[in-house]
């Protein structure tokens, strides 16, 4: 799951300018599709070409443009022509596993961000970089690959006549991303019922599976981290972002996300303590475990020992020894050692040590 990857050796040194393809290719072909919102309809068309994009370019309407794939050069070069963004930005867009950022240029600002998905058949969480170009009435959001995430916000659009449709870009990007942050704590949540039901197992059953599992989680919340605390970062950078294209009435959401982003660090932490508490109690469980298996055995040593000596002295070959002339000298010597025996088990557990 995690998103960290090497710099390759070709991209090292490459200009901030360059519109170059920095990551892995996800998608087979680039697909964009178009939201034309106005508060009385909404057309959502798919693009074949480029070009088509020019005639949303000045309407009057709120248009969202999603782009999924970024591996097409030329097509991302297009765009940066269209709508006169900085090729700075669109480089940073196309490389997916830079941190996420936020970034104001001359018409627009730039928002990126992880987008993770939760899914249940394979028990696996996947990443996505999210990239969103806020500009006056349009908004562009690019992703590695298709995805449903964004299926509630499309179906809000599709359905409700107000707020969504009239509220402009900026509360359109809000909408995205507050979904994003929805899935943070929903995966979150989901990771932390594992968590909470391994520690009621831990408790009954003590095994190297145990251990196993318990690794297993911490790699997996270390990976949510790695995403999720950077995300942290960059929301309360958007906050204080000195734009005009954030309009007042939507600052409020803006810092609900800020809340939202909090929640989801705060049970991020909570969890991970929980993980290493349960690690702090399987090594005590199995030190204490050893430690019971120690003092059993040394128990036995013990008990042996004046026995061994027992043996020891009449198992001497000498020929000047009374007691081996005794009668019943060796149901005498089984007597002396079954008593011994008695004496110290009676003594070890009148201390309690077994």
């Amino acid at each position: 799951m995690s998103y960290l990857s090497p710099k390759k050796k070709e991209n090292i040194g490459l200009s901030p300018y360059d519109l170059k393809f920095r990551g892995r290719k996800r998608a087979d072909k680039v697909r964009i599709t178009v939201f034309d919102i106005t508060p009385e309809n909404v057309i959502e068309t798919p693009v074949d070409s480029v070009e088509e994009l020019r005639l949303y370019r000045d309407s009057p309407s709120i248009t969202w443009i999603n782009v999924d794939g970024l591996h097409d050069e030329q097509l991302i070069g297009d765009i940066s022509t269209i709508f006169s963004i900085p090729t700075y930005i669109l480089s940073d867009v196309m490389e997916p596993s830079s941190r996420p950022q936020t970034e104001a240029f001359d018409n627009g600002f730039f928002v990126s961000i992880k987008m993770l998905e939760f899914d249940e058949k394979k028990n696996t969480v996947a990443v996505d970089n999210l990239s969103l170009i806020v500009m006056d009435r349009i908004l562009i959001t690019f992703q590695e690959e298709e995805g449903d995430v964004f299926d509630p916000v499309r179906e809000r659009i599709r359905k409700h006549t107000t707020k969504i449709r009239t509220s402009g870009a900026d509360y359109l990007a809000f909408a995205l991303l507050d979904v994003g942050i929805d899935n943070y704590i929903y995966i979150l949540g989901v990771y932390g019922e594992k968590v909470e039901e391994l520690e009621g197992k831990l408790i009954l059953n003590i095994s190297k599976e145990t251990l196993k599992i318990i690794n297993s989680f911490k790699h997996e919340l270390n990976d949510l981290r790695i995403n999720i605390k950077p995300a942290k970062e960059m929301l309360n950078s958007l906050v204080k972002l000195d734009t005009e294209l954030i309009q007042e009435e939507n600052q409020k959401h803006y810092k609900e996300l800020q809340d939202n982003i909090n929640q989801a660090v705060d049970l991020l932490d909570y969890y991970r303590e929980v993980l290493y508490d349960e690690l702090s109690m399987y090594h005590s469980a199995m030190s204490t475990k050893l430690n019971d298996t120690m003092k059993l055995l040394t128990i036995f040593s013990v008990i042996f020992i004046p026995l061994t000596f027992i043996v020891g002295v009449y198992g001497m070959n000498f020929s000047n020894m009374p007691e081996l002339r005794t009668h019943n000298g060796y149901f005498i010597v089984w007597g002396v050692m079954l008593v011994a025996v008695l004496v110290m088990l009676w003594y070890f557990k009148r201390k309690k040590w077994f």
